[in-house]
């Protein structure tokens, strides 16, 4: 079952890639939740289409991929180049309204989904929006480490 379930995730990624959002959400349950809360397949296709046009280059990198049972978890970079406005408040809410800065990205990620019926049902993330907000030049970079 994990690496059925390994696929369904793997097939919404491939379709993230390509740029096909309606292929993407069609990966996810039609009463799916997104970080708890029941968005439906509807939902997550609109958070999808802003982020491809807030960044439409944007790309999702797989790195380590975990199963256990119906959960799959996926460690990776999500990167892109701020070229569009956001309008929904994903990415942390923080690029709402932000004038393109024209500028590339890529931070590290964690996304956790659970899989019912062949379908993503449940989808959970964590990103770096602050690094994502330091490379687009929208925050001050982090000082440096102090040496031992």
């Amino acid at each position: 079952m994990a690496a059925i379930n390994r696929e369904v995730v793997q097939r919404f990624v491939d379709a993230f890639n390509s740029g096909d959002m309606d292929a993407a959400a069609a990966c996810f349950a039609e009463d799916a939740c997104n970080h708890g809360r029941p968005v439906g397949r509807a939902g997550v296709c609109r958070v999808l289409k802003d982020m491809q046009a807030t960044f439409p280059d944007v790309q999702l990198n797989m790195v380590d991929v975990l199963a256990d049972g119906d959960w799959i978890v996926e460690r990776g970079t999500f990167s892109g180049t701020h070229t569009g406005m956001g309008k929904l408040p994903v990415n942390g809410g923080l690029l709402v309204g932000v004038q393109p800065t024209n500028k590339s990205f890529r931070v590290q990620h964690i996304h956790m989904y659970r899989i019912g019926n062949g379908k993503i049902a449940d989808h959970y993330a964590n990103r770096d929006d602050v690094g994502m907000m330091q490379q687009l030049g929208l925050l001050p970079a982090s000082p440096p480490m102090p040496k031992a």
